[in-house]
């Protein structure tokens, strides 16, 4: 066996569907490879995924997430290649990388590692793809931005070794861990990865125990591969602030003499304490800067509207309201539209006006159902909260635009624009991706199609042009979003065309063949990374947020109503028990359909519910597959409104 490559993976079943399909093609080139997949309890369905699609995969499926070093070692345990590649799922490898890593490291048998150029989601280059040994020295002149400073400096910027051409082969110090092409003999020799390190970290130490093993580590930019990066990888992160320093304390706790280890920890714990603050102080500073900016524009404009309306129509001979209505009134209306607007997902990026008013128009009934129920002493006036509705539509709005022409999109991200999209691939993947497309949620447009080859189909309204015009095609109809089907087009195609195009007017998005996902963007998990069949819009934060709500309400409606209830449902007594569990947020009012077996459709997880979508239509026996399509149908299209059918028809269920 010429090759072994072991992937762990945790939870990103669609990125790691379109890894293996770019292994298996790169595999073809060469004599003989294996493919391990360690999985560390994914509740995604990677799993089944690989199981169903791939069974020539050797997979370990693991009870608990033993962690990444762990779960390497696993599958560098029972593999058998010469060469074993540790790769991350969310990559995509050339045609071409693991012949070339194969025939390099076979003409240089001093290499015990190797690493690849790796650019991300966007064609950038990734500079992680070749680093230095993080000294106190190095590790100083980056946590105070020197290295940022002077990029190309073999001095400051020495943890990315900026001094090195990115084009051409060196000897590095570090491989990074998502893709570390290793000679299996020289890992008998040095020992496997420390599994002290849980994630992050293993790839220094295994890198370094390799140069101290007498083997060189390479960086070989000949070929390239497309790392979409985690989200737990984001610098702003707690979870990366603490794993990431952590693992940088074992490193120097381990290899570093006792004076430079205690100068290093404390280098790093102080690090920690302001990476760690700034993450929370940018975190609550980016939750509440719009809220507050909101508040602020709703008081003045609604004081100034009370004093118009209070000298030229409620008191035009004098007087006013009296002051409980600016201190107290007032404020409590604001708070509850814009708590309106939260539940209704107003404040979730991307950013859609449709919500915003949406939770005005919630939070003004809620006002004047509680204006109906006050004493008459504290009912002002109806018109005031109608005027002030509109005038809290028209400012979020003005605020928003103002704050957009500023251009201070770090307080209100981006807005929901419509993609303008172009396809690059046959006419049947253009028809496929289309149809896929059209069953999202996103706001889109598609310009046409560019086919990979001179094909016969330039009588097709939507065929564009070929290939090697797509940059002119882009630059003409200003497609801000670029769609490669991967059944038509070479890894290598794909990232040559992406680094021509200008990541930062272009998105580039992967559509893999006969799947139902299309994948891009930078991170795995940011916005926009997938696109999918939208069988996850239950677990949309405002749809999560409304379900909670309604369990909430719903279980103070159950204990008001309780004395006429008790007489509906069938079990009393587990009655009362429900509404315990669901208040506590061990239940929900309505869950899905239990089956029996795992589901096929790999739903959202969700809460056992009291009731299912089968008591809105009184369903008696069905057989599984049409019921588990009534589940899919749930989450797909949730809504409150269909919470309150299924409750109101299966009333008489509520004690079970």
């Amino acid at each position: 066996m010429k090759l072994s490559i072991i992937i762990v993976n945790y939870n990103v079943k669609n990125f790691l569907e379109q890894c293996i399909n770019s292994v298996l093609i790169a595999g073809a080139r060469i004599d003989s490879f294996e493919i391990i997949v360690v999985d560390n309890k994914s509740v995604d369905g990677s799993v089944a995924m690989v199981a169903d699609k791939f069974p020539q995969v050797q997979l370990i499926a693991n009870k608990d997430n033993v962690g990444f070093s762990a779960a390497n070692n696993q599958g560098i345990n029972v593999s058998g290649g010469e060469y074993v590649l540790l790769l991350n799922p969310d990559t995509i490898v050339e045609e071409d990388t693991l012949d070339k890593c194969i025939k390099f490291m076979d003409r240089n048998p001093d290499g015990g590692g190797l690493g690849v150029k790796m650019i991300d989601g966007n064609g950038n280059f990734l500079p992680e793809s070749k680093r230095g040994l993080p000294t106190p020295s190095v590790a100083f002149f980056k946590m105070i931005g020197l290295s940022s400073l002077f990029p190309k400096s073999g001095l400051f910027n020495q943890y990315h070794l900026g001094n090195l051409d990115k084009d051409q082969v060196h000897k590095v110090d570090v491989l990074s861990g998502a893709f570390m092409f290793l000679r299996k003999s020289a890992l008998d020799k040095i020992g496997l990865l420390d599994e002290a390190f849980f994630m992050y970290g293993e790839d220094i130490d295994l890198s370094y125990r390799m140069t101290k093993g007498g083997y060189s580590n390479y960086y070989f930019p000949e070929t390239r591969i497309i790392h979409y990066k985690g989200e737990s990888t984001k610098k702003g992160s707690l979870n990366y602030v603490f794993i990431f320093y952590d693992a940088m304390l074992i490193f120097a706790q381990k290899h570093f003499t006792q004076q430079n280890a205690k100068v290093y920890s404390w280098l790093l714990k102080t690090a920690i304490y302001l990476r760690a603050s700034l993450a929370v102080l940018t975190t609550v500073f980016s939750a509440i800067i719009l809220p507050v900016i909101d508040s602020l524009a709703l008081f003045g404009g609604l004081v100034l509207i009370t004093r118009i309306w209070e000298q030229q129509i409620v008191f035009p001979d004098g007087g006013s309201y009296p002051e409980e209505f600016l201190m107290l009134v007032v404020p409590t209306y604001i708070f509850i539209w814009l708590l309106s607007i939260f539940i209704s997902g107003g404040y979730d990026k991307p950013m859609k006006y449709s919500k915003i008013l949406q939770g005005i128009l919630l939070g003004s009934l809620v006002i004047l159902v509680g204006y109906a129920l006050v004493p008459d002493d504290w009912r002002f006036s109806r018109a005031l909260i109608l005027i002030g509705a509109v005038y809290t539509s028209l400012s979020m709005a003005t605020v928003r635009i103002v704050l957009r022409l500023l251009k201070l999109k770090f307080i209100i991200g981006e807005t929901d624009r419509s993609r303008k999209i172009l396809i690059v691939g046959s006419v049947d993947e253009f028809n496929r991706v289309a149809s896929l497309l059209a069953q999202t949620e996103i706001n889109y447009s598609i310009i046409g199609y560019v086919s990979p080859e001179a094909a016969e189909e330039r009588e097709n309204a939507e065929f564009l042009g070929i290939i090697d015009q797509l940059e002119e095609i882009v630059h003409v109809y200003k497609a801000n979003e670029v769609i490669f089907c991967s059944k038509d087009i070479s890894a290598n195609q794909i990232i040559d065309q992406m680094a021509k195009l200008d990541a930062g007017i272009v998105n580039h998005k992967i559509a893999p063949p006969e799947s139902l996902h299309i994948i891009g963007s930078s991170y795995v998990n940011s916005s926009g990374s997938l696109y999918v069949i939208d069988v996850n819009s239950i677990t949309k934060p405002g749809n999560l947020r409304s379900k909670r709500i309604f369990d909430l309400l719903g279980s103070i409606a159950a204990i008001l109503f309780s004395p006429v209830l008790i007489f509906v449902v069938y079990n009393p007594i587990k009655f009362f028990k429900n509404i315990l569990a669901v208040l506590a947020g061990k239940l929900t009012w309505v869950g899905y359909i239990n089956i029996g077996f795992v589901n096929k459709q790999n739903l959202p997880a969700l809460r056992a519910g009291v009731l299912n979508p089968a008591d809105r239509f009184e369903l008696n026996e069905m057989v599984n597959e049409n019921l588990e399509n009534i589940n899919l149908l749930y989450a797909k299209d949730y809504s409150i409104i269909n919470d309150s059918l299924i409750v109101i028809r299966g009333l008489r269920n509520l004690g079970r």
